[in-house]
Parts: C-alpha cells; structure tokens; sequence
C-alpha cells in the first residue's frame, strides 16, 4: 500500500511533471511569474533549458505554448485559474482549442481555498470557461495520487487538457499503488442505495467524511469522485440516478456551468431524478483563512451531511 500523505494538489503536480520530464523529454513548461507556487520551479530546478518564464503576460504565455505545440512539443502552461483559464481565455480558445493542439492549460490556486487572497483570486468559473471549448479535457484531481496519475494521463493525451490545481493540502484517500486513472472515467469510492453523491477535486476527501459519519446514522450513501468533467462519465451517472433515485453534487466551483449542471445535463437526458447542487450560489468569495471560508460557503462535511438528510426527508 502507497503512503498516506497530506499535500496540495499543486505540490504533487509539480513532483509529477518533474519525474515525467526525465521520461518525455518533449514536455516543456512555461509559468507566468508564479513558479514558486504553481511548484513549476521542481521542473525548472531539474530542467532548466526546457523552463520558460513568461512574465506576468497570460495571454502570451499561451501563444508561446501552441507555437511550441506545433513544433512538436508538450507544453504545461501554467499561473493561476484566474488567469490561464480567465484572462488568457480567447487564447486557449483560439490557439490552443480552435487548431487542437496538444497544450496542458494549467489553472492552479482555483476555487475558494486559495483564502486570503481574496475574491479577485478565487477562480469559481474556471471549470464552465473550459468546459465550453470544443475538445478541451478538462481534469480536477482530488489527491496526491490522482494528481499524479492525472498529470502522466495528460502527457500521454494528445489534444488540450485543462488540469485544476488547488493550493490547500489534503489528505490521500486514493492508497494504492495500483490506482488506476483514466480520463473520462468516475470512481466511485463508496457504494450506497439511499442516495449519490458526486464530488470533484478538493471536495472529494470532505464528502468522504460526510458519507462516513451519514453511515453511523443509518443512511447509505454512494460517494462517486469525477475527477474528468469533460468528458463526462455518462455510464456512471446513469447508474447512480437508477438505483439511488436522488443526487447531491459537490464542488468548490459556482454552481453555475461546473460539475453541477454538467451531472443535470446527463440527468435529464438519460434518467431524470432530482439534483441538488452544493457549491458557490452565484456569488463572489470572500478574503479569509481556507478552512474558514470554504465552511462560510457551505463546502464542509456538516453542511454536505445536512443536505443530504434534508433531501432524504423529501
């Protein structure tokens, strides 16, 4: 069994890219100023001819990488959410997107956790931006492993993947060393008949709990982690709306355009049932420690238990 760890996303994207650039020497890795926190500077330190830093300058940034991609290369382009998936928008739209080409957009410090750096930091739309480009993959990790695994299915995919990281540290759930990724495909990590929920990225490990402590008061939730919103893992979510009849999404993201509404569009397609959305309620964040504000918002165990009693009671 693998090593349960406690580290941010971001932390175990930068230990991965680092131990693939000795495997695909193709990738390259541009970073926008913020390679001290994207944790780019692991690669930069190992590979310092393949680094590239672009300034504070997004939008370039981005064109840089899809030049690089038609040479031949992988470029990991990577800043902020707020600024690889917002800011730079048209250009992953129109470079990257339009002609297809094999960039990995990276949006690390996304959501609510990023904490005190406020509202004009905590990118809430990052998720709905990208799942709007036509053959964008879009990837939301929850644990040290899945990033890792997340970060060599990316490398190993040949178009334009979106990868979500998140500065707050968190605790492994995922202990194997055979854990197996695949893009496209949900796991579900707890098997139940009262009801589903389905988690992405940080709020995985903390519906976790909540399906736990849901256990001691006899209810028995089905916990499904999708780590892909796009493409979305249509055959699990069917499953899950047959036999459990009612479904909770969770996300740190706005419930606008995020797993959400991409588990809705599965829904009322295939297996129409009630779905209620947990996430940010078409607001802005609010500048404050990570635990502090992400309980503010009602992404916690307490409130996800809640939600879930309260729709059962229905």
């Amino acid at each position: 069994m693998a090593e349960m760890v406690k580290k941010a996303t971001r932390e175990s994207y930068g230990i991965a890219l680092t131990e693939l650039g000795e495997q695909y020497p193709n990738i390259v890795v541009l970073d926008a100023d913020l390679a001290a926190s994207t944790k780019t500077a692991m690669f930069r330190e190992k590979f310092p001819d393949r680094f590239f830093d672009c300034g504070i300058a997004e939008c370039n940034m981005i064109g840089v990488a899809a030049g690089l991609a038609t040479c031949g290369k992988i470029p990991f382009a990577n800043s902020f959410a707020m600024f690889s998936a917002g800011r730079a928008f048209e250009q992953v739209r129109n470079s990257v997107g339009y002609p297809h080409l094999n960039v990995k957009v990276v949006g690390s410090h996304a959501g609510l956790s990023v904490g005190e750096d406020g509202a004009t930091h905590q990118c809430l739309e990052d998720i709905a931006l990208m799942r709007t480009i036509p053959g964008m993959v879009v990837l939301n990790p929850a644990d040290h492993y899945e990033m890792k695994a997340a970060v060599k299915a990316a490398v190993e995919h040949n178009g334009p993947v979106y990868l979500r990281l998140g500065r707050l540290a968190v605790e492994s759930f995922n202990n194997s060393d055979d854990y197996h990724f695949e893009i496209g495909k949900g796991i579900t990590l707890r098997d139940g008949k009262d009801i589903t929920i389905i988690a992405t990225g940080l709020m995985v490990s903390r519906a976790l709990k909540a399906v736990k402590s849901l256990e001691k008061d006899g209810i028995d939730a089905r916990l499904i982690n999708l780590h892909t919103l796009k493409p979305i893992d249509r055959e699990i979510i069917v499953k899950a709306a047959r036999e459990t009849g009612k479904i909770i999404t969770v996300e740190e993201h706005s419930v606008i355009g995020g797993l959400g509404d991409a588990v809705c569009s599965v829904v009322c397609e295939e297996c129409p049932v009630p779905v209620v959305k947990i996430g940010v309620n078409d607001v802005y964040g609010s500048s404050g420690p990570a635990d502090e504000i992400l309980e503010k918002f009602g992404l916690c165990e307490s409130h996800i238990e809640e939600v879930v009693k309260n729709v059962l009671k229905k």
